[in-house]
């Protein structure tokens, strides 16, 4: 047996080489050790929430203004707006694909989403959260589920939008090769649809939450007629401080938002943005990338990865063969079918279908029976109001969509072209977007009153806060979606800046950007119900506008007025979709598609 000198052991390099040792060793451990942290804190709070939604409903609730209070808020709001998320993303990706691969409802399903998103949120209100406290009448989670739903209303649109054009714009060779290896409408879903409309749908999702966070104070707190509902959370807080001119809890509820969305940046956008990259439709691989310290905690978790490896791979890998078996005795069991039995299974489906749709029109003949009932009530007078405040609207969402795009394109375009300044500019714009407008619309409104602008000028410039994001965020998706080799086959034939706008961004960045467009113009429209009337220090500030006659319906409980301003605000919203964004949506699929 061969023994080393006793002064091996005094060599330099040993020590460090097994420390190096030791390290590799227990660095697996914390990672591990890490993650079951985060997994028991998950438990702890679905615990937390539990016990106090299915507790019995408070009577009234108090908003504290105190900071002692605002840890608790906060944890509530971030949950109701989670599960908002969630709830809008298992949605988006249903109706876009629906609406992307059903010819025969796709129009009528394009028009739906556009009506949706050009109700307020104010105007589901009255439904909704009717509905959500009769279905739990002994509950806290009535009252609940109807806050999310409302955060919902606000946060699903642009995301469904997005997933629709990412499906309607894939390049027609990667259609062919899923066709060729016959992939199953699943295995075609995640293995290529969301993959391709990952970074879409990860950039509108961020845009979504931060959409979430601008209607959190109507949705936490708002009367109904005579009832007054309040929830505790930071949109709460932050209201009754705006309401009672308590500067020191504004501040402090800001300073505790804008934690918790550097948070939420830093732990879950910085990570998703970095995962998504891999999935840039492009030939040659851009020489950087978006690193994220959480993405590399759970990639390098040994006990996630045998998760991975011993159940989600087995399981993936055995439902795809088993829909490869199923596709193939289907066609060879079709064939032998006899014809009597595919003439019954005919018979039946078309009666199933006749069924419900006799059904559904029913329900919407009955629907609109009782609306033309409840208009009746509608004077002449207060028609021609309407009218005349859906002009004055019509005209401030323009000016503050056209104020937004003269900014957010050149600088979402810069922040996606460029790695480094992205990684300093997109958390900054994630916080200013995240940051609700009508927390700070009480200092913006009172400086402009002192200068002589007043609500006229401060509603353009609270619709600008809360939708030039959609814009920006879209812009830059569509930007860094852009191929590598496009961009170098640019530097490489020496183009003038015109000639790069001209024929590699602007056509690169077209089918986003007609995308932040429409929902930017959907929530201009949505947030002209907070724009254009607003409480400060006990006092109504409101201007002409068909969102101050619906904010105002809404707090003395005319129903008739705020469905007949709702309808109103949604035909116009779906008029200006047909005329001018519908054709260039059609553009977008067609001109302005990536393809080989």
């Amino acid at each position: 047996m061969m023994k080393f000198p006793e002064s091996f052991s005094n060599i330099p390099g040993r020590e460090t080489l097994a420390r190096s040792q030791v390290l590799q060793r227990s660095w697996p451990v914390f990672l591990d050790l890490c993650v079951a942290g985060i997994g028991l804190a998950c438990f702890y709070g679905v615990v937390v929430i539990a016990r106090y939604w299915f507790g019995h409903p408070e009577p009234e609730i108090v908003i504290s203004q105190s900071p002692r209070a605002l840890p608790q808020y906060a944890f509530y709001s971030v949950v109701r707006i989670f599960l908002a998320y969630l709830l809008s993303l298992i949605f988006a990706i249903g109706y876009g694909y629906i609406a992307a691969y059903s010819k025969r409802v796709e129009p009528l399903m394009i028009a739906g989403l556009d009506i949706l998103q050009s109700i307020p949120v104010l105007s589901f209100l009255p439904g909704v959260m009717l509905a959500m406290v009769a279905l739990f009448p002994t509950r806290q989670i009535g009252v609940e589920m109807g806050a999310i739903v409302l955060i919902f209303t606000g946060q699903v649109w642009n995301m469904a939008f997005s997933f629709y054009s990412s499906i309607k714009s894939i390049p027609r060779e990667l259609t062919e090769a899923a066709n060729i290896y016959k992939f199953s409408r699943l295995q075609k879903l995640i293995q290529l649809e969301l993959p391709y409309a990952a970074i879409g749908l990860v950039w509108n999702s961020m845009v979504s939450v931060a959409g979430g966070w601008f209607f959190l104070m109507a949705c936490e707190m708002f009367v109904l007629g005579t009832r007054d509902f309040r929830l505790p959370g930071l949109g709460s807080y932050l209201q009754t401080a705006a309401g009672t001119g308590n500067y020191m809890a504004i501040t402090w509820g800001l300073l505790t938002m804008v934690a918790i969305i550097v948070a939420t940046d830093q732990l879950v956008w910085r990570p998703v943005i970095a995962w998504s990259d891999k999935f840039k439709f492009e030939q040659v691989e851009s020489a950087s990338r978006v690193h994220s310290p959480m993405l590399h905690l759970f990639q390098h978790s040994r006990g996630l990865q045998s998760l991975r490896r011993y159940t989600v791979v087995p399981l993936e890998e055995s439902l795809y063969r088993r829909l490869a078996e199923e596709r193939g005795v289907g066609a060879n069991t079709n064939a032998a079918k006899p014809v009597r039995r595919k003439a019954k299974n005919g018979i039946l489906s078309t009666v199933l279908r006749g069924l419900v749709i006799l059904i559904a029109s029913a329900a919407v003949l009955y629907a609109a029976w009782q609306a033309l009932t409840l208009l009746r009530e509608v004077h002449g007078s207060q028609f021609a109001g309407i009218l005349k405040g859906a002009m004055a609207t019509f005209l401030r969402v323009n000016v503050s969509l056209i104020i937004a795009a003269a900014w957010t394109i050149p600088a979402g375009v810069a922040i996606g072209f460029h790695p480094r300044l992205a990684r300093i500019a997109q958390p900054i714009a994630q916080i200013a977007a995240s940051v609700p407008a009508t927390a700070l619309f009480p200092v913006i409104l009172l400086a402009l009153i002192r200068i002589g602008g007043g609500m006229n000028i401060g509603s353009i410039a609270l619709m600008l806060l809360g939708t030039q994001w959609y814009i920006l965020f879209n812009v830059i998706a569509g930007a860094m979606a852009i191929p590598s080799d496009l961009k170098e086959v640019a530097t490489l034939f020496h183009f003038t800046t015109i000639q790069k706008w001209k024929t590699v961004i602007l056509p690169g960045i077209f089918p986003f950007l007609i995308t932040g467009m429409v929902t930017a113009s959907g929530g201009a429209w949505n947030a002209s119900i907070i724009a254009e009337y607003f409480r400060l220090k006990n006092q109504t500030l409101q201007t002409v506008g068909l969102g101050a006659t619906i904010s105002a319906a809404t707090d003395s409980g005319q129903f008739q007025i705020l469905l007949l301003a709702t309808i109103v605000m949604a035909i116009m919203v779906v008029t200006i979709n047909r005329l001018v964004w519908r054709p260039l949506y059609r553009l977008a699929e067609t001109r302005y598609k990536l393809g080989g």
